[in-house]
């Protein structure tokens, strides 16, 4: 394929956003959010070999099908358990007809801080519980929730998971 090297969304307008692939530094933090949310993702297996756990972790080659229409892929992202189980085998294995319980957007360098932020609200007013927008050039995080005025932090250290991923901690050190 031509286009091997670019990722693309739609907006809810089925308007084709092209993505360009991150530079190292972003691409590292970005391993590094996934492989925190991974690792408590299988710490979190209630039972082995057959069980996940609470839920399915996704890095940002997963794509969702909003409720909106959008086509969207979280850099990092969480469903539970039982809305995984709830789709058929062919399902899983295409753009998931749904809207993550759990996001992650890391700003890289060239995102539009306005745009970025637009995708979150998107996110949560599609049923996305806790959502986080990591801001690196500013070490801020941004959270959002549903119903909430987003919460701002100034470069936390860590983060927790609330209700949402009992238990999970993001730490921010490397992140920064």
């Amino acid at each position: 394929q031509d286009n091997d090297d670019l990722k693309f969304e739609r907006n809810a307008n089925r308007d084709l956003i092209i993505i360009s692939p991150t530079g190292g530094s972003t691409g590292n933090r970005n391993g590094r959010l996934n492989q925190q949310l991974f690792n408590w993702s299988d710490s979190d297996r209630v039972a082995w070999p057959s069980a996940f756990g609470t839920g399915i972790a996704f890095d940002s080659s997963a794509g969702f099908k909003l409720p909106n229409g959008a086509d969207r892929s979280p850099d990092a992202s969480w469903i539970p358990l039982a809305r995984w189980n709830s789709l058929t085998p062919q399902q899983q294995e295409k753009f998931l007809p749904l809207c993550p319980d759990f996001v992650i957007e890391l700003r890289s360098p060239s995102d539009p801080i306005t745009a970025i932020r637009k995708k979150m609200e998107e996110y949560r007013n599609n049923g996305t519980r806790l959502g986080w927008l990591i801001n690196r050039k500013e070490r801020q995080l941004e959270i959002y929730r549903p119903g909430r005025e987003v919460e701002v932090l100034e470069s936390p250290n860590s983060l927790s998971g609330e209700e949402v991923l009992a238990g999970f901690v993001l730490y921010l050190d490397l992140i920064w």
